[in-house]
């Protein structure tokens, strides 16, 4: 699940009972469609489980690897990669900021909904052709393993794009209000010719360009509700084939170099086992066995919640699948005990935030991908910043609740404790077998999400016994879905990154940066804030897929470590995204804890506040990132 909310499309006011058994027509099109899509998307999360699992006991058990599986995993993942983005298309779950569309009236949000499937539609259209002659030219290419064309990988592209043009029209075709339909296309035409006829004008601009495009064009698609994937690959094709003259099959080339770097395999890996993690009761084992051990000091539960969060962070990978495993098991009880919804959902996205850096976050797996620095010191470097953030939310727990009433509640015995203990062990072990499986050289940061998704499905048939078979298809339809939505942004945005790259921007910027008083301090006190700024609009992943790879250079020559300032820069974004009321993680959070938004603004403040101060401790103090780094 990702951590953004999203809108879908709702139909339209207007309808007419006449064209009611047409869009039914089409609407059972799209829906056979869309099964025959689902079900390949299902097929390669597992063959990429069972892949790189085989991987990894060939190579470590029998010692004989398999040459061919990176290869293989490679040409299947980019297949996975197009497949869920066409999955998250027809189920809108593409990552969109809806805080100003949530806002308007509901005709005018009706309209937006069409006119971001509209503006998706034109970029899905003028880059087809694009993606053809990219597969075409990659068939020139032939794998150094398994010895066979390169086009069976490439061909992802074109197929995928096409897929998702066929959905985007019967979208459009099914709306109830064709008047809306057609003034939403109009208006992309519209704003695309404008455009073109100002090419002359635009050429001379230079790098003024870049605000236009980069800026303009990105912040105008992302307000208007256009999913953050298309708006960055509008502005990114509109510079290029208005401003440059550079083949718009280089930005599928950067495209396809982004979604296909193997390390982001982890990313749906990562998904799928937290969702294994909810579905087989081990999130569940693990708050029981805190509550056990918290219930009855004095805001005790809300510790749970920060504590909770922070273990099951170290498994799923993913803020609205840890949000979504803790609270339904601890908010009944704590409202209960009179805590109100409102600071509840606060704590929730606060603890959401702090959490950002506890492996194996896919932010983290993100930066080493886009940055090159090793995910295991990553890994190893976010345990304790993410342990400060939670000492100073529980400071602010404790003095909120110092005068709690308890008298009520019961004190479990320590034979209860021992039991609850016994229980969750499998769970609480399996965060160490991750990191202890990277750290010992078993598995690769890409590989040990199968070790723990074998782990967590032998612990949930054997210790548990809770396994829903008939929730797997759906998880692996849910996973494909978020995984093609992010790896479509990531896309997108390294192709954003390969043109302010080329256009000097990234040698003006680090002129800028380098040449800030202050040295090392100013410089992150900028970082801080920036990321703050760029995790509420943009949130994290491509946030960082834009500004890691300009930045983070930029940190090791004023004498910053590459890890020390990941942890500021993921910690900032963290605080960025659940602040309202941009911060559309705290609106997922709302919508998790079944709280109206409305009622957690005031108490958030202060845990945010909270988590502030956290982030300067840790960027005051190098070595609660890097002090367990090997030397």
């Amino acid at each position: 699940m990702n951590d953004v909310t999203s809108l879908a499309p709702a139909d339209p006011v207007g309808a007419t009972a006449t064209a009611a058994p047409e869009r039914s027509v089409v609407r059972s099109i799209e829906t056979a469609l869309g099964r025959l899509v689902e079900i390949p998307a299902a097929l390669l999360v597992v063959a990429e489980i069972v892949l790189l699992f085989a991987g990894v006991v060939s190579r470590y058990v029998f010692h004989r690897p398999l040459i061919w599986s990176d290869e293989l995993a490679s040409i299947l993942f980019l297949w996975l990669a197009m497949f869920g983005a066409v999955v998250a298309f027809r189920r809108s779950e593409h990552m969109r900021m809806t805080a100003v569309v949530a806002k308007c009236d509901p005709a005018m949000r009706a309209f937006l909904d069409v006119f971001g499937t509209a503006a998706a539609l034109a970029f899905l259209l003028m880059m087809a052709l694009p993606s053809y002659d990219y597969a075409y030219e990659e068939s020139f290419i032939t794998t150094p393993a398994l010895e066979v064309s390169n086009t069976w990988r490439a061909a992802a592209l074109p197929i995928g794009i096409g897929l998702m043009v066929l959905f985007a029209l019967l979208r459009l075709v099914r709306q109830a209000n064709r008047k809306q339909t057609v003034v939403a296309l109009l208006s992309v035409a519209a704003i695309a010719g404008a455009f073109w006829l100002a090419q002359p004008v635009l050429r001379p601009l230079g790098n003024l360009n870049l605000i236009i495009f980069f800026v303009g064009v990105v912040a105008f698609c992302v307000f208007a509700g256009v999913p953050i994937a298309f708006a960055f690959g509008l502005s990114i094709f509109g510079y290029l084939i208005l401003t440059t003259h550079t083949p718009t099959m280089v930005l599928v080339g950067r495209m396809d170099e982004g979604m296909s770097h193997l390390i982001l395999l982890a990313v749906p890996l990562f998904v799928f086992l937290g969702l294994l993690i909810e579905m087989t009761g081990m999130a569940r084992a693990m708050v029981s066995f805190l509550a056990s051990l918290l219930g009855h000091v004095r805001g005790g539960l809300h510790y749970v919640l920060i504590g909770a969060m922070y273990l099951v962070s170290g498994i799923s990978g993913s803020k609205a699948a840890d949000m979504a495993a803790v609270a339904p098991v601890l908010f009944p009880e704590m409202k209960e005990r009179g805590a109100k919804p409102g600071d509840l959902v606060a704590l929730l996205s606060a603890t959401g935030a702090q959490t950002e850096t506890i492996p194996p976050s896919l932010v983290l797996i993100t930066i080493g991908s886009v940055t090159g620095v090793s995910i295991a010191a990553l890994f190893t470097g976010g345990l304790l910043p993410g342990l400060v953030l939670a000492l100073t939310l529980a400071t602010l727990v404790w003095w909120r609740y110092r005068g709690e009433d308890l008298s009520h509640v019961e004190r479990a015995t320590g034979k209860q404790i021992l039991r609850t203990f016994v229980v969750a062990l499998p769970a609480l072990a399996l965060p160490f077998v991750i990191r202890a499986a990277v750290v010992e050289g078993v598995a690769t940061a890409t590989e040990v999400s199968t070790i723990g998704i074998v782990f967590t499905i032998f612990a949930g048939l054997v210790i548990y016994r809770q396994f829903d078979w008939a929730r797997l298809k759906p998880m692996l339809i849910e996973t494909a879905s978020l995984s093609g939505a992010i790896l479509l942004i990531i896309g997108t945005a390294t192709g954003m990154a390969w043109g302010l790259t080329q256009s000097g921007f990234s040698r003006s910027l680090a002129t800028a940066m380098t040449g800030l008083p202050g040295g090392p301090a100013i410089f992150i006190a900028v970082s801080i804030v920036a990321f703050m700024i760029l995790g509420s609009v943009l949130e994290g992943i491509p946030a960082i897929v834009l500004f890691g790879p300009l930045l983070f250079p930029i940190a090791h020559t004023v004498g910053v470590h590459e890890v020390h300032y990941a942890m500021i820069v993921i910690l900032a974004m963290g605080i960025g995204l659940f602040a309202p009321p941009f911060g559309v993680g705290y609106y997922a959070a709302c919508a998790i804890g079944r709280v109206d938004p409305a009622e957690g603004i005031k108490p958030i403040w202060g845990y945010l506040l909270s988590l502030l101060i956290g982030l300067i401790i840790v960027a005051a103090f190098p070595w609660i990132s890097i002090g367990f780094l090997p030397k």
